[in-house]
């Protein structure tokens, strides 16, 4: 198993790795129903603590596949079987998020880990047999730590419930370095383009679980006779708030800003909140349906919050880890932030938060549109919008 070339041309995402991504949608869609109930109750706090341990699991496991297949995906029979274990462990940590969430119990995630850890330490076996020298150290030391890692998260299942948060924090920061540590000597030839697409991908699959999740709530609103003058505002705003997010996410071309590991590095996990704010968009619309017809134990206000939070948290984001870089002068570098504040206001409109915060990230593309062609007229140059 040996490594595919950087340069390669014309290399896109392959079905396997649809299917992978696809058997995430089940993880991201139980950790938001989660967070939807959390927040409904009033335990907004510890909703989001679980929340974000909970998505670092879904998170993590994606990355550890899908950062492998972009430098070495050889697409023969051994790997692929070895991709459909790693698949069905995925199935195992879906399964076990709910009990995760509230209950702090991770022994089915933990099992779920083993199952697709195990197999990717035999896809870094494969490749420390297969190559020499430095990137045989790094695949072997990729192995090592995959290992050690999984031993170490065993605490869950052993400490106090006190302390779990504590051991979780702990072993994410041993986990993100074991990456720094492997390649400190040799890099893995992961392709700029490929891994620009597999996030965008994830990204359009957490997008869509904004979508899904709206629907289903103001379709069990509506099979309960409910208003739909106390609806409408939110399907509406939520649309716009997720197609503004989908033009702002895909608006540069980012693959040209990965030319080195820790460039792929910094954007790849700062991503993390891109993904989960972006997931939680959707938790959040459900419970403005919630709020609005009388089902949530919260004012309008938090329940506005629960959606322009993760907004402009998402906005914010997707501003500091790649659209500043392809914006000209001060208007265009402040459109993004300056949407991402406006619609935090937009938080204290009470049931209008949701309808206002949808206009504002509308605006906020039609001003980076405008910005963008009156620069590229200037510049000569093809547009690029926002």
């Amino acid at each position: 198993m040996t490594a595919r070339d950087r340069d390669e041309e014309h290399r896109v995402a392959t079905p396997l790795e649809l299917l992978f991504d696809l058997c995430f949608v089940v993880a991201v869609n139980v950790a938001g129903a989660q967070l939807v109930h959390a927040v409904a109750e009033d335990h907004a706090a510890a909703g989001l603590l679980d929340y974000a341990m909970v998505f670092f699991a879904i998170w993590w496991a994606w990355m550890n596949f899908t950062w492998f297949a972009s430098a070495y995906d050889t697409d023969d029979v051994p790997y692929r079987v070895v991709t459909l274990v790693q698949i069905v462990g995925v199935l195992i940590l879906a399964a076990g998020v709910s009990r995760a969430f509230g209950d702090h119990d991770f022994a089915v995630v933990w099992l779920g880990y083993v199952v697709m850890r195990l197999a990717l330490v035999t896809q870094w076996l494969r490749v420390a047999r297969s190559v020499r020298g430095a990137e045989r150290t790094m695949a072997l030391t990729y192995a090592g730590g995959v290992v050690v890692c999984q031993i170490g998260w065993l605490a869950l299942l052993l400490v106090p419930g006190a302390a779990r948060p504590w051991v979780f924090l702990l072993m994410t920061v041993l986990e993100m370095c074991v990456p720094v540590v492997a390649e400190r000597h040799w890099n893995t030839s992961w392709h700029p383009h490929h891994i620009a697409e597999r996030y965008g991908l994830f990204t359009i699959i957490v997008l869509g679980e904004t979508v899904l999740a709206a629907t289903v709530a103001v379709r069990s609103a509506l099979d309960e006779n409910s208003a739909l003058g106390e609806l409408a505002p939110i399907a509406v705003g939520g649309l716009l708030i997720v197609f503004a997010a989908w033009w702002i996410y895909f608006a540069v071309p980012v693959h040209s800003r990965l030319l080195s590991s820790r460039e792929g590095f910094l954007w790849g996990y700062g991503h993390y909140f891109v993904f989960a704010s972006g997931a939680a968009i959707g938790a959040g619309l459900e419970v403005a349906v919630e709020q609005a017809v009388h089902k949530a134990h919260i004012s309008a206000t938090a329940a506005g919050a629960a959606v322009t939070v993760p907004t402009a948290l998402f906005l914010i984001t997707v501003y500091a880890l790649h659209a500043r870089y392809f914006k000209r002068g001060p208007a265009e570098q402040l459109t993004l932030p300056l949407c991402a504040v406006l619609i935090l206001l937009c938080t204290f409109l009470g049931h209008w938060a949701v309808l206002a915060a949808g206009l504002v990230a509308t605006a906020t593309v039609a001003t980076g549109v405008l910005l963008g062609a009156r620069t590229a007229r200037s510049e000569r140059r093809p547009p690029q919008f926002p």
